[in-house]
């Protein structure tokens, strides 16, 4: 899987905006490959000016098009290309670490309404947003940067726009639960909500705001098992459902769980089962 955060950072064929290290935003339109695997150890907002994707997650997809505006939770996705029209979009990425001082300047009191929240949230575009994304056209057209102070002003306009508008109370009650939770974010929810990408270990304790090596203790201690040994179980037995009840093909299956290749699923689903995943799908289909 690629780094969308670093992709765009590095790349020089996009119009990207940058505050520090870490605020960044972009306008782009092309034309991508047909799925692209890809994760973000930061969590971004975007705003669809014309064509289509769809962000597959662990959850469920999300269909975008003109107009959409949505708030993608950091983690890893399958986005799916669709090549009839060409594909535009305002991209924010916003840290968590912003998130919070961000809110903690809100004069509204905020309340987490429910414990657990899906990879993408969407947006209610009302007439501020609209504003605010037209507002942000002359920078990105300008033949030179913005001041960074200036910038940063964008970001926090943006968040304070989202957050006072009631009709985001799914938004304002996840970013309540960032500012009251502990710096190091669950684990457990991290892991079940990537499991099935194929992610390095490095990039799930990216994900988790943890070292490698803190990573790996506090896994051992919450799973009592290995991360290669836990994420393996996991996939295979996404697999064997995807499989049998959902009739995903081998290749399908293999893609959807995170494995690097058709074979390497097979050998490892044979290690496990003691039968192949092609033999399982004959015998579902006699």
């Amino acid at each position: 899987m690629f780094s969308l955060y670093n992709n765009i950072m590095t790349s020089s064929h996009r119009r990207k905006l940058t505050v520090g290290d870490s605020l960044l935003t972009v306008f782009n339109c092309g034309l991508d490959t047909r799925f692209a695997d890809l994760w973000s150890h930061h969590s971004y907002i975007i705003y669809v000016v014309e064509g289509r994707k769809i962000w597959h997650t662990v959850q469920g997809s999300y269909d975008l098009q003109p107009g959409s505006c949505v708030f993608v939770r950091k983690g890893a996705s399958i986005v799916e290309q669709f090549f009839d029209t060409r594909f535009c979009l305002v991209l924010f990425f916003l840290p968590d670490a912003f998130i919070r001082e961000v809110m903690g300047s809100k004069a509204r009191p905020m309340k987490t309404l429910e414990p657990r929240f899906d990879p993408v949230i969407p947006l209610h575009s009302s007439a501020n947003m609209e504003i605010f994304f037209q507002s942000m056209a002359p920078y990105f057209e300008a033949g030179r940067d913005p001041d960074p102070a200036l910038l940063e002003l964008k970001f926090r306009e943006l968040i304070l726009t989202l957050a006072d508008d009631p009709n985001n109370a799914t938004l304002l009650s996840y970013f309540s639960f960032l500012t009251q939770q502990p710096r190091h974010q669950s684990l457990e929810a991290v892991m079940e909500e990537n499991f099935c990408f194929n992610l390095k270990l490095e990039e799930y304790a990216r994900l988790s705001a943890r070292s490698l090596s803190a990573f790996k203790r506090d896994f051992q201690q919450l799973f009592h098992t290995t991360p290669g040994k836990w994420l393996m179980e996991k996939r295979l037995n996404l697999a064997m459902h995807l499989l049998t009840t959902l009739g995903k093909t081998v290749s399908e299956t293999a893609f959807e769980t995170g494995f690097e290749s058709a074979s390497h699923f097979s050998r490892a689903f044979r290690q496990r089962y003691d039968v192949s995943p092609i033999a399982v799908k004959r015998q579902i289909a006699v």
